[in-house]
């Protein structure tokens, strides 16, 4: 890997021109694990105002600075999609986390149902992994990562946002390429119970849908049905 396809994370406003201290852990990093020395170019982006190329103006195993070079891609268009998900074991829900960041979502939103399989999250690790993966598909802003809500709790607020629903059972039509701000819902090993499902029938803006003729373990049906939602993205 060369300096300058390493890409980071910078939790602040950039600009060019500007000297940037990193953290500790962002500094051993770059110095000890990426192995750069002053000189050395990078790219960094922030969530909001683009990707800018930076050079690495001093490095220690603890401390590290960066100079903001110009801008190298302007901030671009993301879909409004969220995914909605019931939380799986801890290696799953890293990987749902992780491939919904390089596919795309906007919003991840962990759910809670009589059948979830877990009942918390660490979010600063589930951001971290975000973060990375981020970085590692050239994507610009990291998605929002949620607090685990009960699915009876998430209905009952649901507004103004089309949610496509994955049927186990596959009587619905096949999820297609869903423009404008929309969610995908998908349910945990065993599917929603009849008191679930009837909260959801109930939410305006529902549609139920099918990911295809066989049944997927959840975290395939994440990873699938973004796939489906954003595959013509962008329009």
């Amino acid at each position: 890997m060369t300096a300058t396809s390493i890409r980071l994370f910078i939790a602040s406003p950039l600009e060019t021109g500007a000297s940037l201290a990193l953290p500790e852990d962002q500094s051993h990093y770059l110095a000890n694990v990426m192995r750069l020395a002053p000189g050395d170019t990078l790219r960094v982006f922030d969530g909001s105002t683009g990707e800018f190329a930076a050079t690495l103006a001093t490095a220690t195993r603890k401390s590290a600075t960066l100079i903001i070079g110009p801008q190298t891609r302007a901030p671009e268009p993301e879909p409004d999609c969220w995914l909605c998900f019931a939380l799986l074991k801890r290696q799953k829900t890293d990987l749902v986390v992780e491939k919904a960041t390089e596919l795309g979502a906007s919003v991840i939103q962990p759910i809670l149902t009589a059948r979830t399989q877990a009942d918390h999250v660490n979010l600063a690790r589930l951001r971290a992994i975000a973060i990375e993966a981020a970085e590692q598909c050239e994507r610009l802003v990291v998605p929002e990562i949620r607090e685990p809500m009960p699915v009876m709790k998430l209905m009952h607020a649901w507004q103004d946002r089309k949610l496509y629903v994955a049927d186990e059972r596959r009587t619905a039509p096949v999820l297609a390429p869903a423009p404008g701000p929309s969610a995908l819902m998908i349910g945990p090993e065993g599917g929603f119970t009849d008191a679930e499902l009837d909260a959801i029938a109930r939410t305006p803006l529902v549609t139920r849908v099918s990911l295809g003729r066989r049944i997927l373990r959840a975290e395939t049906a994440a990873i699938a049905g973004l796939a489906l939602m954003l595959s013509t993205w962008p329009p």
